[in-house]
């Protein structure tokens, strides 16, 4: 299934913009939907993990056009084929993460593959070509 293309805009908090040079407010971020499409009228974004304690992921959330909510939510404990881990959190809408297939990193790996190492068992690995740090 493909990714939900839904965005949303975040702009400054009101706490950047008050330090913000005179004449330099700060521009909002955007966001991309992690779910697969035709999930229920909630999108979800992670923003960031806090050390990978239960609860300790923060994810934005937003129906339609509307301001999204922060939120901290548990992450989802589903183990995938390869025993990976749902990089989505628990009880979410759409298809396990590895159900989910992004359609702008397939056309980047396609026209792009040297910017993407390949493991010896055939997957990638996301991290740029060199000398293994191991």
């Amino acid at each position: 299934m493909n990714q939900c293309t839904a965005v949303a805009l975040l702009p400054p908090p009101d706490h950047l913009v008050a330090l913000a040079a005179p004449g330099h407010r700060p521009e909002a971020g955007y966001v991309l939907c992690e779910l697969g499409e035709e999930h229920d009228d909630q999108h979800a974004a992670m923003l960031w993990d806090d050390g990978g304690r239960p609860g300790s992921a923060v994810w934005v959330r937003w129906k339609g056009s509307g301001l999204g909510r922060l939120t901290s939510l548990p992450w989802c404990p589903a183990l995938g084929p390869r025993n990976e881990a749902c990089e989505l959190f628990t009880a979410h809408p759409s298809p396990h993460s590895w159900g989910v297939t992004d359609p702008t990193h397939i056309a980047i790996t396609q026209q792009h593959p040297h910017l993407f190492h390949q493991s010896r068992d055939g997957s990638e690995s996301g991290r740029a070509p060199g000398p293994d740090p191991a």
